[in-house]
């Protein structure tokens, strides 16, 4: 599973960490129907995860269309606005679970959170 956080937001860590987290939550529900073998592997392996930055909004968009395109799960997190952000603020995207090898020729050129 990979979580990536739109960078020019320069949102705090803990506002970032909440916004992973959403996603994660998220994307498990969402991968646990759509791909449960997947999801049972990722399970089973430990629940890996790692959280990237994309620089801008259109790149996190770009991102998310090519890994739907690919067939992987995804999810698109928009904020409520209560603190940092105006509601329905693209704030984060997961992509998976899914085999590393799957993932990663879309997300390895991204920075480390």
């Amino acid at each position: 599973m990979v979580l990536v956080v739109r960078g020019e937001l320069r949102l705090t860590p803990g506002k970032a960490a909440v916004q992973v987290a959403h996603a994660a939550v998220a994307l498990a529900r969402v991968g646990e129907s759509r791909a449960p073998s997947a999801f049972r592997s990722w399970w089973d392996a430990g629940q890996r995860k790692i959280a990237l930055v994309a620089p801008t909004l259109q790149d996190l968009e770009e991102l998310e269309r090519r890994a739907r395109q690919r067939g992987l799960p995804t999810v698109l997190i928009e904020d409520a606005g209560f603190t940092e952000v105006a509601p329905g603020t693209k704030t984060c995207l997961g992509i998976g679970p899914a085999r590393s090898s799957e993932i990663d020729p879309l997300t390895g050129d991204l920075a480390l959170l």
